[in-house]
């Protein structure tokens, strides 16, 4: 399977995705503007609060190539953060007080500079979480040594595993995948991660594998924490239910399977103004593998930069960027429909 882009798709182009998403109908579905709904909960425009998180998309590159991912990434894509850029992102961190780093992809492992990168932020104090697919650790020796590398920096480990039995995961990510994320958990598992008492955090992402919302997290955990300790001997600290976002690969999914009105339409139906407050775009600032800025990983994927002048990690300046208004548009009803979903989770 290749991303989008390598096979010339018209939803590779975020111009385009936002042309499919800003339709108010879509087979007869009646699908009001995002913006209409907060306005209707007293929430519009939607600000920010004090950022307590800097995401870092440190390039697409990745070992998978995941039918829902909303980055389009894969081993073809070859956009990465330079250490130029790493380095404007420690400037930054710097001259603020927010607290942790979230680094992502693509695979972030994969960027020949990430080691450097989490060096660097751990001598800043800040916590780190690297978002780790798993299957990485075990996709060749040079990797081998990352659980052992996470602990010497207190890196807080999250990683997507779609379901705990091989059928389901290797559905949505691959054939194997789930062997090989059941062998890297274990690798984890031996140096202290998601053991008790270690302080060494592991924590699960559950996305949903068809156009249907995740079920509770709550009980999803307690599946998924019954399941891989008595098949795998898996521990683990928590695991996070995220919502799909119809963006890049799971808009494609939800087109080619034509299912996406009738989900645009659970989503409208399921907002929820409680989740829609405690979205992560109030809290986080995002930072793309160029350096662009953005409210969240998902407008970066749609080019939806910030609404500031201060548009680049170069010139970042955190009370010009408090003036802002988050930017919104029609796939957001995916982080605010039902218990709501964020990077961390449910919000609501």
């Amino acid at each position: 399977m290749k991303s989008l882009k390598a096979t010339g798709s018209q939803l590779a182009d975020p111009a385009y995705q936002l042309t499919v998403l800003r339709a108010d109908q879509a087979e007869g579905a009646f699908l009001p503007p995002f913006h209409q709904k907060l306005r209707e909960a007293n929430l519009f425009p939607l600000r920010p609060v004090a950022p307590a998180v800097l995401q870092i998309n440190v390039g697409k590159m990745c070992n998978q190539v995941c039918k829902h991912c909303h980055v389009d990434a894969g081993p073809d894509r070859k956009e990465i953060m330079t250490r130029e850029t790493m380095q404007l992102c420690l400037d930054a961190l710097a001259q603020t007080d927010i607290p942790t780093v979230d680094l992502t992809g693509g695979a972030p492992e994969m960027n020949p500079d990430f080691r450097w990168f989490v060096e660097q932020i751990h001598a800043l104090g800040r916590h780190i979480i690297v978002r780790c697919n798993l299957t990485i650790i075990v996709a060749n020796k040079k990797y081998y040594d990352l659980p052992e590398f996470f602990r010497a920096h207190g890196v807080e480990v999250v990683s997507s595993l779609p379901f705990y039995n091989a059928s389901k995961t290797d559905r949505q990510r691959g054939d194997g995948v789930f062997e090989d994320s059941v062998r890297a958990l274990k690798m984890l598992n031996a140096v202290g991660y998601g053991q008790e008492g270690s302080g060494l955090t592991l924590n699960l992402v559950y996305n949903p594998a068809g156009a249907f919302l995740p079920a509770s997290q709550a009980g999803l955990e307690r599946d998924f924490k019954r399941a891989l300790l008595k098949d795998h001997g898996i521990v683990f600290n928590q695991l996070f239910a995220i919502t799909n976002i119809p963006v890049s690969r799971y808009l494609d999914y939800l087109i080619e399977s034509g299912n996406y009105a009738a989900y645009m339409e659970k989503l409208v139906s399921a907002f929820n103004p409680a989740a829609a407050a405690g979205v992560m775009c109030r809290n986080t600032i995002s930072v793309g593998w160029d350096g662009q800025l953005y409210d969240c990983d998902f407008n970066q994927m749609l080019d939806l930069t910030v609404a500031s002048p201060v548009r680049h990690i170069r010139d970042f300046d955190a009370a010009q960027l408090a003036e802002r208004a988050v930017v919104v548009n029609q796939h957001c009803y995916g982080c605010t429909a039902g218990a709501g979903s964020s990077c961390g989770g449910t919000t609501a």
